[in-house]
């Protein structure tokens, strides 16, 4: 009976053993799963701490050998003519459109006004002449009488005075006669070269008033020479180190888009506009067959003396502070390193960079806000391997 007694108690401590052990087990095994729970937990939070980024290497520029811009036509040389006389439109002999030669009759005005003052003039002129020859006849007949001390060397000497002073008024009379009919040769409009008359603004028997370019006067003709033509375009600064004279440029018009024509390189005009950062350059376009117009407008492609290309870069990874122009770019150790960069040219999503970058950097597609130099990221799986 004891023994039994004896048994049972054993037993019963043995399962309570058992139970406490089991107990402490599942609690060192809950301790244990919370603890590693917890250490995953701050991991992941720790993860998600530190931005996760895409990265790109910066890309040869898909256009960086050329360069397009708007440029405008101009006549090789163009000349407005205005009326040197006054009078009446007598008679023209040539239309807009019609091709001249140097020196060919224009148009005739009649001067009624300049031809009574240049008869005027005339008249002066025969007067003076006929009062200077009875002043020299005169004259001699005094030096001839002071021989023989018949009268005063002093009224000799008003004589030959009297002489002197009608020969310049000759004179006078001359250059006035001559001014007259250099004014009267003006009354013929005479082509300045060879060309076309690309503006007519007057018609026979209107009344001419004469003037100039530095007047209200509106010039009667206008000839061109259209057979070279002009091509001016305006280039940023960035690029006019690139700019030669004797290079080739290509162009397009709009009435034939799929036609390509070449211009040469002429000449710049060796300084920047202030206000819009650039230079004038201008080329030089054969017209012989009359294919262009001046004042039209071309669609200019440069070949530009670049021919290692610029690098590219998406415009989303631009970053704009006080500090100027920047882009995030990762380093070795997954930190952040700012470059400060300019911009060559912005083509919308992509941006041609001129410098601070290298083919080698990492850069930031996205950079978050707040990025800063030493900023720890993390690599995207997606993102590019470094080339």
């Amino acid at each position: 009976m004891r023994n039994a007694t004896t048994g049972t108690a054993r037993g019963l401590k043995l399962g309570g053993l058992l139970l406490a052990l089991a107990a402490i087990g599942i609690v060192v095994i809950g301790v244990t799963s919370r603890a590693g729970n917890h250490e995953k937990l701050k991991a992941w939070t720790d993860k998600q701490a530190v931005a996760t980024v895409s990265i790109s290497q910066p890309d040869q520029g898909a256009e960086a050998g050329s360069l397009n811009l708007p440029g405008r036509f101009e006549a090789y040389a163009r000349a407005p003519i205005y009326a040197r006389v006054s009078g009446y439109l007598k008679t023209w002999k040539v239309d807009i459109g019609g091709s001249v030669k140097n020196g060919q009759l224009l148009a005739e005005i009649e001067t009624p006004d300049l031809d009574q003052e240049l008869l005027q003039a005339k008249a002066d002129l025969a007067s003076a002449q006929a009062n200077v020859a009875l002043a020299e006849t005169t004259a001699k007949r005094w030096q001839e009488m002071l021989k023989t001390q018949s009268i005063a060397r002093q009224e000799v000497d008003e004589k030959l005075g009297d002489y002197q002073s009608k020969q310049a008024i000759v004179k006078a009379a001359e250059a006035n006669v001559n001014r007259l009919l250099a004014l009267k040769s003006f009354a013929k409009i005479l082509a300045p070269f060879d060309g076309s008359v690309t503006a007519r603004n007057t018609d026979t028997g209107a009344l001419i008033n004469a003037g100039n370019s530095g007047t209200t006067a509106q010039p009667l003709f206008e000839v061109s020479n259209t057979r070279k033509l002009r091509l001016y375009i305006n280039v940023p600064q960035n690029y006019v180190s690139q700019i030669k004279p004797g290079g080739k440029a290509q162009f397009t018009v709009p009435d034939a888009p799929d036609a390509v024509f070449e211009a040469t390189i002429q000449s710049t005009s060796g300084a920047i506009n202030a206000s819009s950062g650039t230079t004038l350059v201008q080329l030089l376009v054969d017209n012989a067959a009359g294919r262009f117009l001046p004042g039209g407008f071309a669609n200019v492609n440069l070949a530009l003396n670049d021919a290692a290309g610029r690098l590219s870069i998406p415009a989303s990874a631009l970053i704009f502070d006080q500090n100027g122009l920047k882009v995030a770019t990762v380093g070795q150790d997954h930190k952040v390193v700012l470059k400060t960069i300019t911009i060559a040219r912005d083509l919308g999503k992509i941006l041609e960079v001129q410098s601070g970058l290298t083919s080698q950097d990492q850069v930031i597609e996205n950079p978050p806000d707040g990025v800063a130099d030493g900023t720890l990221v993390n690599i995207a799986a997606n993102a590019d391997a470094p080339k």
